[in-house]
């Protein structure tokens, strides 16, 4: 662990350029509760699992409570089982000294992390934010004010252009989701390519693809596109891996294969595939959202029978 309030910027701007070197490192942001659900707790510490199995690293805010500290967890007990053979701790966090001294101590995880002070929350996003890509796990207003600054900085130009993930466990972000487009079909901003994931086994594809096709890009246009293409094309991937046998190598070496050297007709019905699967999976996501908005309607209607005999018994008494 590292911990030095001295030449703080000196020290976290180092603390970056070495971690270049070190492969790809996710910024997970999410929940410091549990929630309600024992299944978010559960897919948050699996996510965990999931980021040492394919050899990426953690950066977070630094906690093990709630949801973050499940994925801290995750990521450790893997790592102590694995000994993944990427240099360097397993953890990166970046937190402020106020929140530090706000932070329980956990020994095991300070022992596998690189911790940084930074010396103001704004300067804390914008250095976890130096991550490959960025996924959103469920949470509270935190997690909603990291999204928005996470969003606005990238689409004013402060950041890079890089993949952001919603874990949707649960449907979690249903409502969010809807909220979202309807800024972009508003014209109030420009469409950001959110990878959607509703499972472990979405999640675990997902990461597959960005590990094999990540790639830091220069030209925001470029980087845009190419994560607008892998929330594209996932449903196909989903669709397409029906079982551990069917690797997603294989299902990109046959879509290249066809892009290269098929027919024209190969092609189109590539593309037409593609296009089924985005939709059927957009279909599916949106009859989910349908019954939980259902339940909603449900909910408001018994409060309002409820406030309307409230209101009948108080016209009563006077």
């Amino acid at each position: 662990m590292t911990l030095d309030c001295t030449n703080q910027e000196k020290v976290v701007d180092s603390f970056l350029e070495e971690n270049k070197k070190e492969g790809i490192r996710v910024f997970v942001a999410g929940g410091s509760r549990s929630g309600s659900n024992p299944v978010y707790e559960k897919a948050a510490y699996n996510l965990g699992k999931q980021i040492i199995q394919m050899e990426f690293k953690l950066d977070f805010g630094l906690s093990n409570k709630g949801l973050m500290g499940a994925v801290a967890r995750g990521v450790l007990d893997t790592w102590n089982q694995k000994q993944c053979s990427v240099q360097g701790l397993p953890v990166h966090a970046i937190t402020t000294e106020t929140y530090y001294k706000l932070y329980e101590t956990d020994t095991d995880l300070l022992s596998k992390t690189e911790v940084v002070i930074a010396s103001s929350l704004e300067e804390r996003k914008r250095k976890l934010l130096s991550a490959d890509f960025v996924v959103f796990l469920p949470g509270g207003v935190g997690t909603l004010d990291e999204m928005a600054f996470d969003c606005v900085a990238m689409q004013d130009g402060l950041i890079p252009v890089k993949p952001f993930l919603i874990y949707n466990i649960d449907g979690y972000f249903h409502h969010l989701l809807e909220f979202l487009k309807a800024i972009s079909e508003q014209e109030f901003s420009e469409p950001v390519p959110f990878i959607v994931m509703d499972n472990h086994e979405e999640l675990k594809i997902a990461f597959r693809l960005l590990k094999l096709r990540y790639s830091e890009c220069a030209d925001v246009h470029q980087a845009y596109d190419i994560a607008r293409r892998l929330a594209y094309e996932l449903p196909y991937f989903i669709k397409k891996k029906t079982s551990p046998e069917i690797f997603v190598e294989d299902i990109i070496a046959e879509m290249e294969k066809i892009y290269q050297t098929g027919t024209d007709e190969e092609k189109q019905n590539l593309k037409n595939e593609v296009e089924t699967a985005y939709l059927e999976k957009e279909i599916s996501r949106m009859y989910e959202r349908l019954a939980k908005t259902g339940r909603d309607t449900g909910i408001v209607s018994e409060k309002l029978t409820q406030l309307k005999e409230r209101r009948r018994h108080a016209e009563q008494k006077d």
